[in-house]
């Protein structure tokens, strides 16, 4: 056993040099380049977002049940309020089954995306919520529960074994490789909260050395979308706590995501003064940053209080949650521990939309409409006033 345990850990340094090797044929962008970059886009200004009837990645993204109407509908509505890019979750396990009709749908989200204006940031892997993704019909929501059926990509089993790292790897180089010089495309998020952790709503799921694993990991997934020389920048959001503005003060994989990154994103669900001391800390970087996850109203992140913040000091904001649905998002995280069975929460947690498309509150569309339509570092006062 200990002969097999090292082994797989020999097996995931050499495919890090490895990988770390060809990334030097193509480096990192530059500070003025990825600064260049940012001046010739609209303000970025969206939501992260999956069809109000999928209850996870795999669901959006399957043959099966990939909905393209809807998609159409809903990024209408977006449109309608200003919105210029959304957050988008791709599954490497989606891929794996069906690599051609992946690609084409794909191609349909973004041909669909395109006429509405929109502009994707795609996600290439989530360690967030369940860790056993499994292909085919997914479960229905559990009744009251925040993000009851979300699941991570790779799963533990994939991410536990690292004779799958090649596929991953194929994966990665073929998406990248095929979308990165689509002028439909804002960006790539190489990994979504690559250090979360959901062992306490999974428990016994998850590899005990999943962190090690996934900082071994992440460097190796930039270099593999880096390989494919992207017209898009490249980014991973740091989420977690720290000093961010002293690398030398953060974990492995904060590091990696600040070091590695185009642009720099990063997650808040915090006051509009905590959201304000995290920019302050990103600033050292020298490069655009933007909000790829905030509003979460009861824990007092709101687009009243800090999309108006994040315009006036240029920072790209995208809140989770667009239409209310399958994922449940409008409960609150302590629903996995008290679940909203009875009636909804006084407050919505998440997302902008009813299914119907009418706002959970008409106040905050006006908003993100003043704000997305204004010119750029401009906050006009329809946006703080009533």
């Amino acid at each position: 056993m200990l002969y097999k345990h090292w082994t797989k850990w020999v097996i995931i340094i050499l495919a890090l040099v490895a990988a770390m090797a060809h990334a030097a044929d193509v480096p990192r962008w530059t500070a003025e380049k990825a600064n260049a970059w940012y001046a010739k886009q609209a303000w970025p200004a969206g939501s992260n977002y999956i069809p109000s009837n999928a209850i996870n990645e795999l669901e959006m993204w399957q043959a099966s049940s990939f909905d393209p109407a809807r998609i159409d509908q809903e990024l209408g509505w977006a449109q309608a309020m200003g919105m210029n890019t959304m957050r988008v979750f791709l599954h490497n396990l989606v891929w794996e089954q069906d690599r051609d009709g992946f690609k084409q749908r794909i191609d349909t989200f973004l041909k669909i995306a395109a006429r509405h204006h929109i502009k994707p940031i795609f996600v290439l892997f989530d360690s967030c919520w369940d860790p056993d993704p499994v292909l085919g019909p997914q479960h229905p929501p559990i009744p009251g529960v925040h993000n009851s059926g979300w699941v991570q990509a790779p799963g533990a089993k994939v991410l536990d074994d690292p004779s799958h790292y090649p596929q991953l790897e194929a994966y990665v180089k073929d998406i990248v490789g095929s979308f990165g010089h689509d002028d439909r495309i804002l960006a790539w998020d190489v990994w979504n909260e690559p250090d979360g952790d959901v062992s306490s709503d999974y428990p016994g799921k998850e590899p005990k050395d999943k962190l090690q694993r996934v900082a071994q990991l992440l460097p190796q997934v930039f270099a593999w979308a880096r390989s494919q020389s992207p017209q898009q920048p490249l980014t991973s959001g740091i989420s977690n706590e720290g000093d961010w503005a002293k690398l030398s003060s953060l974990s492995d994989i904060q590091r990696a995501q600040l070091s590695e990154s185009d642009v720099i994103t990063f997650h808040n669900y915090d006051f509009p003064e905590a959201f304000y001391r995290r920019v302050r800390q990103l600033r050292v970087y020298g490069r655009p940053i933007i909000c790829t996850e905030y509003m979460a109203r009861s824990a007092g992140s709101t687009i009243d209080g800090v999309m108006p913040l994040g315009k006036k000091l240029d920072v790209g904001m995208i809140n989770w949650g667009f239409v209310s649905g399958k994922t449940q998002t409008i409960f609150p995280w302590d629903s996995w521990l008290h679940p909203y069975t009875l009636q909804p929460p006084t407050i919505w947690f998440h997302d902008l939309l009813h299914a119907d498309g009418t706002p959970y509150r008409q106040r905050e569309v006006d908003i993100i409409h003043a704000l997305s339509t204004s010119p750029r570092h401009v906050v006009p006062a329809a946006a703080t006033t009533l």
